[in-house]
């Protein structure tokens, strides 16, 4: 006689709409017993296009279209051309974003801390995620990696720490876990998924849906002056002009670093005042 399996370890089951809520919870609870295992406090999230690839790559590719095309004049090679050109200059952002991630991860490494502080985390993918991952990793610091799950999409970056790379099928879930962790975010160049994910943030703190104090660093105002211009949105009216300094900008990685540090030590790491502790709500802004 067939034995039936339990229904947690039935494959079919566990596939079904009446099993969703089983996976979302799946998704809450499983990472969970990851970064507590790892002894993860916090981080520090990296997020940006995964179409900016390192200086290396890109100046590679350029030659390989060079050779490929050599002095023979046309429109497919000169738009190819440019658009290996405009990827050189682009792969600027991904040594910066490298670069960052050293920096945070060699300062959160010298802390006095039983727990692993301010880790760097990325979407897992390439990009601006690989960047952020490596440059933590050459740190010789942990990294961890949200990755999510698609048919289109390629795998995971090769410098996540083992045991920090989680994949997500849920996007909500996904981004539960960006938010519930993050003491600060840094926005590289990028496109839709990028600003989703920035505006998702920007949101829950508008409404003071975040019990902590969490930074917003938008890094490149080359890339982002001409997209992201949230004046018209205040002078409308549709937001305060308080909200326009919820968002902070750097175009150096040590310019972006020194804010890092002077919000995360202000706000998560320097002990509260007599004064404050008096203070309404200070239980909500202080890890």
């Amino acid at each position: 006689m067939h034995q039936q399996p339990l229904a947690y370890l039935d494959p079919i089951f566990m596939e079904s709409e009446e099993a969703r809520p089983l996976r979302i919870l799946a998704e809450y609870q499983e990472p969970l017993r990851r970064f507590k295992q790892q002894n993860i406090q916090d981080t520090v999230v990296f997020f940006g296009s995964a179409r900016i690839h390192s200086r290396e790559r890109a100046e590679e590719a350029l030659e390989r279209l060079e050779r490929r095309f050599g002095a023979r004049a046309g429109a497919e090679r000169d738009a190819l051309l440019a658009r290996g050109r405009k990827a050189v200059e682009w792969s600027r952002y991904y040594e910066e974003a490298r670069e960052l991630a050293r920096l945070v991860t060699e300062w959160s490494k010298s802390l006095a801390s039983e727990h692993h502080r301010f880790v760097v985390t990325s979407g897992g993918g390439p990009g601006i995620m690989e960047a952020a991952n490596r440059g933590a990793h050459e740190a010789g610091g942990k990294t961890i990696g949200l990755n999510i799950r698609l048919p289109f999409e390629q795998g995971a970056n090769p410098y996540i720490t083992d045991g920090l790379h989680f994949e997500f099928h849920y996007f909500f879930m996904r981004k539960f876990w960006f938010a519930y962790l993050a003491k600060a975010l840094v926005i590289f160049p990028g496109g839709f998924g990028t600003l989703d994910e920035m505006f998702e943030i920007l949101t829950l703190m508008q409404t003071e849906k975040l019990a902590k104090q969490i930074q917003i660093v938008l890094y490149g105002s080359e890339y982002w002056d001409p997209i992201l211009r949230l004046d018209p949105m205040a002078e409308w009216g549709a937001i305060s002009s308080a909200d326009m300094h919820l968002v902070q900008r750097a175009d150096s990685p040590k310019t972006a670093f020194d804010l890092l540090h002077a919000h995360l030590t202000q706000h998560h790491l320097t002990p509260p005042t007599v004064q404050e502790m008096k203070a309404p709500g200070i239980a909500k802004t202080r890890s």
